[in-house]
């Protein structure tokens, strides 16, 4: 057992596509740095709203609670319109979701992600109120079934085996799933 374990440890496998795989334990650890890389990449972006909104997230910051087992994302906000003065109105927007996996495409991704926190600067009264109703709903949108990390089919195959994603473990540092 041994002598397999130190000539499997000679072969040469892409360090970095293991380096968050623990065989032994049948888990695999994203941390919030890789999750943060690859969530920054989908960015910015935006959606039309009623034809008359502009709505775009950019800047995207990843928050992890182990408690409620959800992720969170924060971003800054613009929503563009003829109808407002001055256009575009800045904000931030905190969303947090569930995780599912997609066997599909290999990917963890968000799941009926909520708008927890919305702020929106210079805008008071009846407008503030609209304009967060109708940014709630696209940044919801905008982010539901978000791809947190995507997994290679090599990544998930160890010799003959290919291994499937499990239950998934938020915790503060990163996210962990069981493979199976």
């Amino acid at each position: 057992m041994l002598r397999a374990l130190l000539g499997a440890a000679a072969l040469p496998a892409p360090f970095a596509a293991l380096a968050g795989f623990n065989f032994f334990t049948s888990e695999y650890t994203a941390t919030r740095q890789e999750l943060q890389a690859q969530i920054a990449r989908h960015f910015p972006v935006q959606r039309r709203y009623a034809e008359i909104f502009t709505v775009g997230l950019r800047d995207p910051q990843l928050g992890l609670d182990a408690r409620s087992n959800r992720a969170a994302i924060t971003a800054a906000l613009s929503i563009e319109s003829p109808l407002l003065r001055p256009s575009p109105v800045e904000g931030i927007v905190t969303v947090s979701s569930a995780l599912r996996y997609d066997p599909a495409t290999r990917a963890l991704r968000l799941d009926h992600p909520e708008a927890e926190r919305f702020e929106l600067q210079g805008v008071t009264g009846r407008d503030a109120e609209r304009l967060q109703q109708i940014g709630t709903v696209v940044a919801q949108e905008l982010l539901r079934d978000q791809p947190l990390r995507t997994f290679t089919a090599q990544e998930l195959t160890v010799g003959r085996k290919t291994y499937e994603i499990g239950d998934i473990t938020v915790q503060d540092d990163g996210i962990t799933v069981q493979l199976k």
